[in-house]
């Protein structure tokens, strides 16, 4: 797609090619017995090794070249695209904007961050709890302490009281918490993003025994269901409201049976369900446990949830009685994000509760992402939750100074390179 990859598969070839070229000449001289003269070396193999070196630099040169223009171009597309003025670019491919806008007439607060990964690959966006645990909360600026951070902004729904994620959150791979109501959410693959509305599928095994697994740590929504609980949770399975039965499970093997809560193994699962669901298990039976989200995103390694939609495949899309979420369609300070067609992210924040600033109705918030240029874009958690980071600096979603204690994060930041 781009020039300076095409240029680096090319270096990348070239190298194997001198690797081999030496290995053979250097085999022939050992198990020959020969010598080689230096001269014959040079005409024989050395000049060819040392023209490939030289292409290698060109090639390298011109890649760098490649990139340094491909970089200029996109900060002189952003610089106009927004005005030079209200543009910080904090990294190549991260741009943040602040502006003014008026939405249907009322003047509003938008904090604007670009992140363009074809052009940075030391840069990673993943989503990041407050603490390991899943019930807790922080500031953003405690939330991303001592990380690489260039821009983040406020995640999934979570229980007020707790900070415990109310949506599917997968990081680095590990499902930490999943779907509720089947609503959006956004995956972050190795090349690109993708969004879907997710749910949860999941059984538990044993012999021709089998039961349905309905979610894994969240709180339990209906009486009936039956939820499967990883070291993430904390340390012990919750209480429920009634009689339950509670199985531990280690290297696929019941270890222990309870009606009260029990230990959740750091390597193993606590399974949560109404008294009669877990009758015919006991401790010592051997077991299945078989989990995943639908659809998987293609593969993300990262997925964040919020809900509703507000666009799909390019048009204006807010399902917000499907996602059950007709109770926040009103105007309020709100957090988006979303991706253009040509690979680009865009995260969103925009301020309300506050003098000059009033904030945005969904269907206003998913123009705003139309007219920013997105292809596919969702709502996050927004109101009193609602802040952006960016360049170091906090920038609160309300009236509310340094933002309120947040749950979760997504967080774009500089890879760890050793």
């Amino acid at each position: 797609m781009y020039a300076e990859a095409i240029a680096q598969r090319r270096i990348n070839c070239s190298e194997k090619m001198v690797i081999k070229l030496g290995l053979v000449l250097v085999a022939f001289t050992v198990f020959s017995g020969q010598v080689m003269p230096v001269a014959q070396f040079e005409y024989s193999g050395g000049g060819l090794l040392k023209g490939i070196v030289q292409e290698n630099i060109m090639l390298k040169e011109q890649s760098d070249n490649a990139l340094f223009l491909l970089r200029k171009s996109w900060r002189d597309e952003i610089n106009k695209k927004y005005g030079k003025n209200n543009v910080t670019h904090i990294d190549d491919g991260v741009a943040y904007i602040s502006q003014v806008r008026y939405i249907n007439s009322r003047r509003t607060k938008v904090n604007i961050a670009e992140i363009n990964r074809n052009l940075n690959p030391d840069i990673e966006i993943v989503p990041q709890l407050s603490s390991y645990k899943m019930h807790s909360k922080s500031r953003m600026r405690n939330l991303v302490a001592g990380e690489n951070v260039l821009v983040a902004v406020n995640g999934t729904y979570f229980k007020q009281d707790t900070g415990t994620p109310l949506g599917t959150l997968v990081i680095d791979g590990e499902i930490i918490s999943g779907p509720i109501f089947e609503r959006a959410a956004f995956g972050i693959t190795k090349d690109g993003y993708a969004t879907a509305r997710v749910s949860f599928k999941g059984k538990l095994k044993s012999g021709d025994k089998i039961v349905q697994i309905d979610n894994i740590n969240q709180p339990r929504m209906m009486a009936a269901n039956v939820l499967i609980y990883t070291s993430k949770w904390g340390s012990k399975s919750p209480v429920t409201s009634k009689p339950s039965t509670h199985i531990a499970i280690r290297n696929n093997v019941i270890i222990d049976k309870s009606s009260q809560p029990l230990e959740i193994p750091y390597d193993g699962y606590v399974i949560s369900a109404p008294k009669d669901k877990l009758e015919d298990f006991y401790i010592g039976d051997d077991v299945i446990v078989d989990y995943t989200l639908s659809p998987n995103l293609e593969n993300a390694e990262n997925i964040i949830s919020g809900g509703p939609y507000l666009l799909k495949d390019g048009k204006k899309y807010v399902d917000v009685t499907e996602e059950r979420l007709t109770a926040i369609t009103g105007r309020n300070p709100r957090t988006a994000i979303g991706y253009t067609q040509d690979n680009v992210m865009i995260m969103v924040t925009v301020d309300g509760r506050k003098e000059g600033s009033s904030g945005a109705t969904l269907a206003e918030l998913a123009q705003l992402m139309k007219e920013l240029g997105c292809y596919e874009a969702i709502n996050l958690d927004g109101g009193s939750s609602t802040v952006m980071l960016a360049d170091g600096k906090v920038h609160s979603g309300t009236s509310i100074g340094g933002a309120v204690s947040i749950s979760n994060a997504l967080v774009v930041k500089r890879k760890n390179i050793i």
